[in-house]
């Protein structure tokens, strides 16, 4: 072109003199200049962001509200909070309680800059790809985060927290930022800072803990639902764990000698988890089960829940959740006597109600006191369902039928024996003595009997038994192995998943998955994840109802053998058999009113009374009450036999006065 000739160009690219595709290519010169001004533009945006993000006030977190939970009519059930804490100073922690923290969280804090630039990066790549929340910040960091910001897991609060952590470290000494972060810590049990946490842990102050004590501190910092080795097994064995390594790391980065560490190898168990006063009686056991449904719905941590701010609006009935607990103690004060019976001591109770409308928990029964009795029996997974398994077997060999798969042999209950001409009546007897197998096993239900429910297990499947059982509503991992007698109720539901199963046979074969939580907001705000999931059809409608009516003649046994049904005999009840030899007792079911037994009933002998006009609107929850004796400290269920006198059957008379109690009370 005329008069450019010869000119270099400011950018030469594409580049000149070059052929093909090196034309395109970017010399090391401009590869160098992009380059630079990339990180001339980061630096400016990293000025622009440090000098707008100011650091918040250091006392907001003393300042939270507290957690309010609700009953179901929207009043006040209790106020949780506000924060457990109390602030101390650096001269009322033991050295080696720092030295094990520090140890533990970051072994370079007195020397690093307050931010860890791999450990912020593996966070942010994490957010960012929807991946697990990683962990690796500095102590300067999770004090920050602990102090001044959210616990949200997003690009922009890690962007805070890091900027914070920077001007945090530059205008406070190393002494203060530790000082604010054993003060803000959350170490479980309700507890945030280290004085709350010896309180909660020991029973003593801050500056009385021993460097063992101080190590298992440290250890549940990583987090208390995993650590706190009051919560389990499986949690002390990874607090032990953790704690030696925390003693041992001390030794390595010079803060222990070995001669020191040698002291120590004897784990400091911490004292029992207990409640404050305002979780006594159920109060304690509701939260306990509203908590865990939002951290499965929501994610949301213990950690988060103790920081309050939050209101929750629980399921639970004031007025039933009242009755049910006056039902276990007037059957406890007439039938239980440890004082006079050694086998009536450590005598426990469960229950729980729930709606076969929409899976609402409306009632329960956790034990006699949530800050005595720290295990929530209406949830727990230990005590295993006996005979109250059964109708799961029933159920599975009636769809079978229904859905036309699997074996459907007749079964011959004539005795093989007898002679037999082959005349017309003579075959027409014999075809009455021939009954499938859901048939034989309606009738096996109702007399108690065991071996059909074996023989079932191998003509239906166990497989397909323990499918449906899981569909209808019990958990997966409380089964229990697919044994020959797992038809016989090996398995171990809690009585809430019992209650909540036995309400798909109430509602036509329908079920609805338990919550307990219908909603929550967080400074005014909706939380998120709470939404119920839709109703399904995991039983064909008549077959639901064909389970139900057995099981109305089992429940009329039931009360009857416990002092005589009522109006409020069940439309659908389960119960454990004394023959079981299981250690515990079962009672579910659902009321109904005005219903007709005709003849027969009472002995069982397999009559099937349909519901009677105007009986029960199928919207009274089902209840499931459990009996069993445990002692603590002992791994396995004490033995039933003679529990509450002669006369008791294996105590399985008790669960059925109890739910009969509870009908009443309305």
């Amino acid at each position: 072109m005329k008069g450019t000739k010869g000119r270099r160009r400011f950018l030469d690219y594409p580049r000149q003199g070059r052929e093909g595709p090196r034309r395109w290519l970017p010399s090391w010169r401009q590869w160098l200049g992009v380059l630079s001004l990339c990180v001339l533009g980061l630096a400016g945006l990293f000025a622009v962001v440090y000098a707008k993000i100011d650091v918040p006030d250091e006392n907001e977190l003393a300042r939270k509200q507290a957690t309010v939970y609700h009953w179901s009519d929207g009043s006040e059930m209790v106020s949780v909070g506000a924060v457990n804490r109390q602030n101390v100073t650096l001269d009322k922690v033991p050295d080696s309680v720092e030295n094990a923290v520090i140890a533990a969280e970051n072994a370079t804090f007195y020397s690093d800059s307050g931010v860890s630039f791999k450990g912020i990066g593996r966070a942010l790549v994490s957010v960012v790809s929807g991946g697990e929340t990683q962990g690796g910040s500095t102590i300067t960091q999770q004090y920050v985060k602990n102090t001044y910001l959210s616990q949200d897991q997003t690009v922009t609060r890690k962007v805070r927290e890091f900027i914070i952590a920077l001007k945090v470290s530059n205008q406070q000494s190393k002494h203060d930022i530790l000082r604010g972060y054993l003060n803000t810590s959350w170490f479980g049990r309700d507890s945030y800072g280290i004085e709350a946490a010896a309180h909660a842990y020991y029973g003593i102050d801050a500056e009385e803990l021993n460097p063992s004590q101080g190590a298992l501190l440290a250890a549940v910092l990583k987090g208390s639902e995993q650590y706190d080795p009051g919560l389990g097994k499986a949690n002390h064995a990874r607090a032990e764990a953790r704690w030696k390594w925390i003693l041992d790391r001390q030794v390595a980065t010079g803060k222990m000698s070995r001669t020191e560490r040698a002291k120590y190898r004897t784990f400091p168990e911490p004292r029992k988890i207990t409640k404050p006063t305002s979780q006594a009686g159920q109060t304690g056991y509701l939260i306990d089960v509203a908590n865990k449904f939002i951290k499965a719905r929501t994610g949301l941590t213990d950690k988060d829940l103790a920081r309050g701010g939050y209101h929750i609006h629980t399921t639970f009935d004031k007025k039933r959740t009242q009755r049910l607990e006056k039902a276990v103690n007037e059957v406890r004060r007439k039938d239980i006597d440890p004082k006079h019976r050694e086998v009536d001591r450590f005598v426990e109770f469960g229950a729980a109600s729930v709606s076969p409308k929409d899976g609402a928990i409306v009632a329960l029964y956790g034990g006699a006191d949530a800050t005595k009795h720290f295990s929530n029996n209406a949830d727990t997974s230990a005590v295993p369902a006996g005979s109250a398994f059964k109708p799961f077997v029933l159920a599975a060999a009636l769809q079978q039928e229904v859905d036309g798969t699997g074996e459907t042999d007749e079964l011959d209950d004539t005795d093989e024996s007898d002679d037999t001409d082959d005349s017309s009546d003579s075959k027409a007897e014999l075809e009455k003595g021939k009954r499938t197998v859901a048939e034989d096993l309606g009738k096996a239900l109702m007399l108690g009997q065991n071996p059909p429910f074996v023989q079932a297990g191998k003509e239906v499947g166990l497989e397909q038994i323990r499918a449906l059982a899981v569909d209808a509503g019990l958990r997966k991992e409380s089964m229990a192995q697919l044994e020959q007698t797992f038809p016989l109720g090996t398995s171990a539901p809690s009585a809430i998943r019992m209650a909540s199963a036995y309400t798909t046979f109430a509602n036509d074969g329908l079920h609805h998955e338990p919550y307990a939580v219908s909603g929550m907001t967080y400074d005014g705000k909706k939380v998120p994840g709470l939404d119920r999931p839709a109703a399904e059809q995991v039983l064909d409608a008549g077959v639901a109802q064909q389970v139900s009516d057995a099981l109305r003649v089992v429940g009329w046994r039931s009360l009857s053998a416990g002092g005589g049904p009522s109006a409020q005999t069940p439309i659908a009840a389960g119960r454990t058999e004394p023959g079981d030899r299981m250690k515990s007792a079962w009672f579910i079911g659902s009321p109904g009113d005005d219903l007709d037994f005709g003849t027969g009933a009472e002995s069982g002998d397999g009559v099937r009374p349909g519901r009677a006009p105007g009986a029960g609107d199928g919207n009274e929850p089902t209840t499931a009450v459990t009996m069993f004796r445990n002692k603590a400290g002992t791994p396995a269920l004490l033995p039933m036999q003679g529990v509450g006198g002669a006369k008791s059957k294996l105590g399985t008379t008790l669960p059925p006065k109890v739910w009969q109690a509870y009908q009443q009370g309305a």
